[in-house]
């Protein structure tokens, strides 16, 4: 049996916070805004994963009103959303993703982000897409203000 879910993020461009997508820090004057670090290709991921179980959404198992996840490292929390799709019996088939950012580009940056988040879900490479994208200069994103991303992740009853 396989089960669908579809994820997706946004978070605000800010000056005084690091860019991190992917698990991976971004060369970039300004960083996303959020309570955890603030990794829209991550959060897009967690939630695809919840999605596909009907198992609510990121903020719901890690809300933002908790000091706990201040500042964490949204590839701990991939983690442990892992283990939880894990203890369904389910495992990841594939995944396939877009960050969508207007600057800086993304494409340089893919393959590290690629090696890490599928070190951390203990997947080959060849499950996992990361696309780059732009908003062709329109809306919050063209207009270099936020970034987003988009993941559909496909599992597989084990």
């Amino acid at each position: 049996m396989y089960k669908i879910g579809i994820g997706y993020d946004i978070h605000k461009l800010t000056v005084g916070r690091d860019l991190i997508i992917g698990g991976v820090k971004i060369t970039h004057e300004k960083g996303l805004l959020g309570h955890s670090d603030a990794d829209v290709l991550v959060h897009a991921v967690i939630d695809g994963m919840l999605g596909a179980l009907c198992l609510s959404d990121i903020g719901t198992l890690f809300p933002d009103t908790d000091e706990v996840y201040k500042d964490a490292d949204s590839t701990l929390l991939l983690k442990k959303v892992y283990e939880l799709v894990k203890s369904k019996n389910y495992a990841i088939e594939n995944i396939d993703s877009n960050i969508i950012a207007q600057k800086p580009k993304m494409m340089p940056y893919i393959p590290k982000m690629k090696e890490v988040l599928c070190e951390v879900l203990g997947i080959s490479q060849d499950r996992f897409s990361i696309k780059a994208k732009t908003n062709e200069k329109m809306d919050a994103v063209g207009q270099e203000l936020a970034i987003e991303a988009q993941a559909v992740v496909l599992l597989k009853k084990i």
